[in-house]
């Protein structure tokens, strides 16, 4: 489940590329804050409006705890996501997807600190194996690297996602309903980005793009429908039932999946959208790098599995 959430994942990287080309030739020199407010707020505005309106009936019944639990993985994915967006203005790509996976490697060293217990040479393996995937996915090239405002951003942001993940399988939230902490954590979203959307905006008109735009709005549906609502509720519903540290590994296998969509939907997105977006050409990274990051699951998987059910967490 938490690789088909992976694969919906995977869809935004093309989708949004192609929505922030759209919205920079409806409305060019909007400045870069606002573009990255208006590609998350329609998408968790509506998302959190589709889960309203069948939870409707029960919302009183919402307890104190899922609304904390919601409201914190909101903020910790409201400002991961917003550093990694504005991060991206001020350092190539390659690096971004590089430093974004850092918290494969945080999450294990921070539970291993935490608990102070060793999580064994599988786990310190599978990490390396997935860091260096990351790296050839991604193109990285070490000396062009300085930790400048964008690094700076990205590495904050990786820790705001680490914060996300090990939020939701909080031992004191496991009672929790899935499909309620998501709405929270959808309405939390939209909020900060509506309030950042407002503040950014150059005009009243920029607001009403997404709305009246049919390929800013067909952008919008497929964030909404596969990379908000089937992402989110899978990775909400399913995560608990695993560790932290194999979340975090499972969750590295995402840039694999855009890469591979990069290789066929920029130019129908191109065609529909009336944009310049050339699709990416298959090339050994995309097989080695991606190889070596599946390879880091599959060992994964392969360990003894606990006899307890549920969360494995220290």
């Amino acid at each position: 489940m938490l690789l088909l959430a992976n694969l919906f994942w995977g869809l935004s990287f093309p989708t949004i590329k192609a929505m922030t080309l759209a919205f920079e030739r409806l409305a060019p020199g909007c400045g870069t804050w606002f573009i990255t407010a208006m590609s998350v707020m329609p998408r968790m505005l509506m998302a959190a409006g589709v889960l309203l309106i069948f939870q409707a009936r029960d919302l009183a019944s919402t307890t104190a705890a899922e609304l904390r639990q919601g409201v914190i993985m909101g903020l910790f994915a409201g400002c991961g996501m917003l550093l990694q967006n504005d991060g991206l203005q001020f350092t190539a790509a390659s690096t971004s997807a590089f430093l974004t996976q850092f918290y494969a490697i945080l999450i294990p060293v921070y539970l291993a600190v935490r608990s102070r217990r060793n999580p064994g040479a599988r786990v310190w393996v599978c990490c390396l194996l997935v860091m260096a995937g990351s790296a050839i996915l991604g193109r990285f090239d070490w000396h062009a690297l300085r930790l400048g405002r964008g690094e700076l951003e990205t590495l904050a942001s990786s820790l705001f996602f680490m914060g996300q993940i090990l939020t939701l399988e909080a031992p004191q939230f496991r009672e929790n309903r899935p499909e309620r902490i998501t709405l929270v954590l959808f309405a939390t979203e939209a909020l900060i980005f509506l309030a950042l959307s407002a503040a950014t905006a150059p005009s009243a008109a920029a607001l009403a793009l997404p709305w009246r735009s049919a390929p800013l709005l067909t952008f919008n549906a497929l964030l909404t429908v596969f990379c908000t609502l089937g992402a989110f509720l899978l990775m909400n519903t399913w995560q608990p039932k695993i560790t932290a540290t194999e979340a975090g590994l499972i969750y590295c296998v995402e840039p694999i999946f855009g890469s591979a969509m990069a290789l066929v939907l920029p130019a129908w997105f191109s065609r529909m959208a009336g944009i310049d977006y050339a699709n990416e050409t298959l090339a050994w990274p995309l097989l080695v790098g991606g190889g070596l990051i599946t390879a880091a699951n599959i060992l994964l998987q392969l360990a003894p599995r606990p006899k307890a059910v549920g969360v494995q967490q220290a």
